[in-house]
């Protein structure tokens, strides 16, 4: 299996952001974004999202060099039009805008519609956690069919609808994100999945005659299956409550019939910013967070598990493995972007010498 250095990902992105039009600011947070995600372990949400990005670009579902364009300003409430912009961008820069609110309200609810994908949403809790802000996200996606059935459905009704949710850490310590799509795994990671030859966990998937399947590829057939929620009615709850929060309350799109598709992928996500001595003193808060930690952390490992761990653990412990070992790429996934980053207009001979 193809490995490879994340700096060496990284200039491709940038390559084929800037060959499909970007800015080179635009392509350089395209590709933390993507780079991120896979140094996390969520391939799913790497540098494998390439090739639909290239595709969207073509179709102009994605559209660059668009920027968080505020249109409604009250007070602490900001609503961004991401006008089909790179996620990545019209993310940083509204997680920038509602900080810069909270700090000055104490709290924001943000609200972003019609950006396209906005990539991993740990990303932009990670972002607000590491200027000292707790936030929520709540997340849909339209512009393309839906994945996930409801609860005891079998046909996809809405997106994976992520929910995230973060606080800085306890003093010194690093921060405690969530973030996690509600459906049992992502879609991306379906790709992934079909893409490598594996199957997926089991009770992930319906085919289109709402039997489990772990085969991958159910997802991207003609006669497509659906995603299952995360926890049964539990996770189907929250699922549909992102749909609505995010996608009808922000004044955004939710998963209908009668709305277009452009074939794309477009986030609307309502985010809750809270300043870090908006509640309760800072080192106070800090100091209990910190505390919390430490007696969750200390509850005895059942059998079959090593440890308990906090939300976010993983990921870091992923990170810093493959910021040493590299970031391994199945050999379809790596031929699909290969493609991708031909078709964007970078020549092969410049691909073989930006990744070594």
């Amino acid at each position: 299996m193809p490995v490879f250095g994340h700096d060496a990902l990284h200039a491709l992105t940038r390559a084929v952001c800037v060959a499909g039009g970007s800015a080179p600011r635009e392509a350089e947070l395209v590709a933390d974004n993507l780079v991120q995600a896979n140094l996390a372990g969520h391939d799913s949400h790497g540098v494998g999202l390439l090739p639909t990005y290239v595709r969207s670009l073509d179709n102009e579902s994605l559209r660059p060099n668009r920027h968080a364009e505020p249109v409604r300003d009250r007070g602490p409430i900001l609503v961004i039009e991401g006008g089909r912009g790179y996620g990545q961008v019209i993310g940083f820069e509204t997680m920038q805008l509602g900080m810069a609110r909270a700090a000055e309200q104490g709290a924001a609810l943000v609200a972003i519609r019609n950006s396209f994908h906005l990539g991993r949403i740990g990303h932009w809790a990670e972002q607000c956690a590491a200027e000292g802000f707790a936030s929520i996200h709540f997340v849909n996606g339209v512009d393309h069919p839906p994945y996930q059935a409801p609860y005891a459905g079998c046909d996809a009704r809405f997106s994976t609808n992520p929910f995230c949710a973060a606080v800085p850490g306890g003093r010194d310590g690093p921060p405690v994100v969530l973030d996690m799509a509600t459906s049992k795994i992502a879609f991306g990671k379906a790709r992934v999945a079909a893409n490598a030859g594996v199957p997926v966990p089991d009770e992930c998937l319906l085919d289109p005659e709402g039997h489990v399947s772990r085969d991958g590829a159910v997802m991207f057939r003609e006669l497509r299956g659906a995603m299952i929620p995360f926890g049964e009615h539990k996770g189907s709850g929250l699922g549909i409550m992102c749909e609505l929060l995010a996608g009808a309350l922000t004044g955004g799109l939710t998963n209908q019939p009668e709305h277009s598709q452009a074939h794309g992928i477009v986030n609307n996500m309502l985010s809750v910013i809270v300043a870090p001595d908006a509640l309760a003193p800072r080192d106070a808060v800090r100091r209990e967070i910190g505390a919390a930690v430490a007696w969750i952390k200390s509850s005895r490992p059942r059998p079959g598990f090593e440890e308990v761990l906090l939300p976010g653990e993983p990921e870091r412990r992923r990170r810093d493995v493959r910021l040493a070992d590299g970031i391994d790429i199945d050999p379809q996934s790596w031929r699909d972007i290969r493609a991708a980053a031909v078709a964007a207009g970078v020549a092969d001979d410049a691909i073989d010498r930006l990744v070594g």
